[in-house]
C-alpha cells in the first residue's frame, strides 16, 4: 500500500507543479510545435520513467529494430492494466499520442499534457464522433506523429486471455498509410491490478512484433485484420510469458 501512496502523491505533485511547464510549453507550441511536441514527450516520459521506479518494476523492452525509424506507426497492443500507458510511453522512440476513452479528457491537467503529446480522446458510444476522432487519427499519422490503441477496447480483466480486437482500431494506420506495429505486453497487472489496491514489484515485458504493411495483405486478411493482429501478439505472449515466467518459478 505504501507504494500506491507515494505514486499517488508523486502524481499530484507532479501534475501541480507542472502547470508552469504547461504555460512554457504552450509558448512553444506557437513558435515551434515540432519542439514542443519532443519536449512534452520528454517530460511526461520523465515522469512515467519515475512512477516506474517507485513501483519497483523492472521492465524489459525487445524488438526496438522492428520499429521503422522513416514513418509514424500505429502501436497496438493487448490491454491488461491502468499501467499499460505508463510502461510503453518511454519505449516509444518517438512522439507517440494514444486513442484514449472520451472520460480521461475530464482529468484535470492531466488531460493538458495527453494533448500535449497528441493522445485522441474516442467516444466509444457515439458512432459518429468515433469515426471524427479515427480521421483525426489517420491525419496524425500522415504528419509523422505516431499513435498507440488497444483495439480490445477495454482494460481485459482475465490474465492470460485476450477480448476481441476490434477491426475498426486499425483504420487509423489503413487510412493513414503507416504499418502497424503488434505490441506484446505481459505482466503489466503484476504491478497493480493482481493485487489491489496494492503496488508491487513486478517483472514486465514488452515485445514490438515487425511491422504489418496493411496494403500487402491479402484481401481477406486485411477484412479481418484485429483476428488476424490478435493471433500474432497470443502466439509470441505465450512464448514470452513460457521463457520469462516458466512455471517454476510461479511455484
Amino acid at each position: 500500500m505504501f507504494r500506491f501512496i507515494v505514486i499517488v502523491i508523486f502524481l499530484i505533485l507532479y501534475l501541480v507543479l507542472s502547470i508552469p511547464v504547461l504555460f512554457v510549453e504552450w509558448i512553444i507550441g506557437k513558435f515551434n510545435p515540432g519542439l514542443k511536441d519532443r519536449s512534452s514527450k520528454a517530460l511526461v516520459g520523465w515522469g512515467f520513467r519515475c512512477i516506474i521506479r517507485l513501483a519497483g518494476t523492472d521492465l524489459v523492452v525487445r524488438g526496438l529494430e522492428n520499429i521503422p525509424q522513416d514513418t509514424a506507426v500505429l502501436y497496438v497492443g493487448n490491454h491488461r492494466s491502468y499501467f499499460d500507458i505508463v510502461l510503453t510511453l518511454s519505449a516509444f522512440p518517438r512522439v507517440t499520442g494514444y486513442v484514449a476513452k472520451l472520460e480521461m479528457r475530464k482529468w484535470p491537467l492531466l488531460n493538458l499534457w495527453m494533448k500535449n503529446i497528441h493522445c485522441l480522446f474516442l467516444d466509444r458510444d457515439n458512432i459518429k464522433e468515433g469515426l471524427k476522432t479515427i480521421l483525426k487519427g489517420a491525419e496524425e499519422v500522415k504528419n509523422g506523429i505516431s499513435l498507440c490503441i488497444f483495439p480490445e477496447g477495454t482494460r481485459n480483466k482475465v490474465n492470460d486471455s485476450f477480448l476481441p480486437f476490434h477491426d475498426g482500431s486499425f483504420k487509423i494506420a489503413e487510412k493513414g498509410g503507416v504499418p502497424v506495429i503488434p505490441m506484446v505486453i505481459i505482466n503489466s497487472a503484476g504491478v497493480f491490478e493482481d493485487h489491489f489496491p496494492k503496488v508491487r514489484k513486478a517483472k514486465v515485458v514488452i515485445e514490438f512484433q515487425p511491422p504489418i504493411y496493411i496494403d500487402r495483405l491479402e484481401k481477406d486478411i486485411r477484412k479481418n485484420l484485429g483476428n488476424y493482429t490478435s493471433s500474432i501478439i497470443s502466439e509470441r505472449y505465450f512464448q514470452l510469458k513460457e521463457e520469462f515466467y516458466p512455471p517454476s518459478l510461479s511455484r
